[in-house]
C-alpha cells in the first residue's frame, strides 16, 4: 500500500514559557503532526528534537519519561476509576518521588470535589481536565494538546485556557490545536495555520486573525457557519 504524506517540511520550534497553537481546517494534518510528535506515529523525513537530542525514533513511553506530555484528542483516562484512582494510577506510573499527590493534582485542575467521581460521570470540561492533569502528572518540558476545548462549554473553555496559561507560566512549552479559535488565540503567544501539510502563516494572535491566508484559507471556509472566532462555536 502506497503511503500518504500528510504533513510536510513543517518546522516548528518550542521555547519554555510559551504557548503556540497549530491551527487549521480539518484534515490540514495537526492530529498527525501531534500523534509523530509525541510518538505514536513513525517520523519517515525530518526528525524531533528535545534539548539538543533526536528523539525522532523513540517510542511514545521514552518521550514521555524525557518529557512529552499528550492530551490526544480521543479519551486518555480510565472511565471505571474515580478521578482520584485515576490520577493515582498516573502518578505511580510517572516514577515521580516528588509528585505531590493524587489530591493535590484533582486541586490544580479544580476537582478536588469529584474526586470520588468516576471518569465516565464527569462531564466534558470535568474530563478534559482530568486528562490535563494525567498529562502533568509526569511534569513535562513540552504538552501537546490536542482539541483541549472540545465538547466544553465557553466557562468551561475559559478555565482550561487559564490552567494552560498557569503550566506556560510555571516554564512549560505548551503546543495545541483546537477549532475553537477563539479560546486558542486567547491563550496563545503565537499561532501557526496548517493547510495540506504545510505552514502557511505565522504571527501573533491579532497578526494571526487580519492575516489573509487566515481569512482566505480558513476563516472563511466557515461561511454559513458561526464563526469559529465566536465564543462558543463549534460547542457539542
Amino acid at each position: 500500500m502506497a503511503e500518504t504524506e500528510v504533513v510536510r517540511g513543517v518546522s516548528l520550534t518550542l521555547s519554555a514559557g510559551e504557548v503556540v497553537g497549530l491551527l487549521g481546517p480539518s484534515g490540514a494534518g495537526k492530529t498527525t503532526f501531534f500523534r509523530a510528535l509525541a510518538g505514536e506515529l513513525p517520523v519517515r523525513t525530518g526528525q524531533i528534537e528535545l534539548d539538543g537530542l533526536d528523539i525522532s525514533r523513540e517510542p511514545l513511553w521514552r518521550r514521555a519519561r524525557r518529557g512529552i506530555g499528550y492530551v490526544p484528542q480521543t479519551p486518555s483516562v480510565l472511565w471505571d476509576l474515580t478521578v482520584e484512582q485515576n490520577l493515582a494510577t498516573f502518578e505511580a506510573l510517572s516514577r515521580n518521588p516528588a509528585s505531590p499527590g493524587a489530591r493535590a493534582w484533582a486541586r490544580m485542575v479544580e476537582l478536588d470535589e469529584r474526586r470520588s467521581v468516576r471518569a465516565r460521570e464527569l462531564s466534558g470540561g470535568e474530563r478534559r481536565r482530568l486528562e490535563l492533569a494525567r498529562a502533568l502528572v509526569g511534569r513535562p518540558k513540552v504538552l501537546v494538546c490536542d482539541e483541549p476545548f472540545a465538547g466544553i462549554d465557553p466557562a468551561g473553555a475559559a478555565r482550561l485556557g487559564e490552567l494552560l496559561r498557569q503550566q506556560a507560566e510555571g516554564g512549560m512549552a505548551v503546543i495545541l490545536a483546537d477549532h475553537h479559535v477563539a479560546e486558542a488565540l486567547r491563550v496563545c503567544d503565537r499561532a501557526h495555520l496548517l493547510v495540506d501539510g504545510r505552514v502557511e502563516a505565522t504571527g501573533s494572535p491579532d497578526t494571526f486573525r487580519e492575516h489573509p491566508l487566515v481569512v482566505g484559507r480558513y476563516l472563511g471556509s466557515w461561511a454559513g457557519t458561526p464563526s469559529p472566532l465566536a465564543d462558543g462555536a463549534g460547542e457539542q
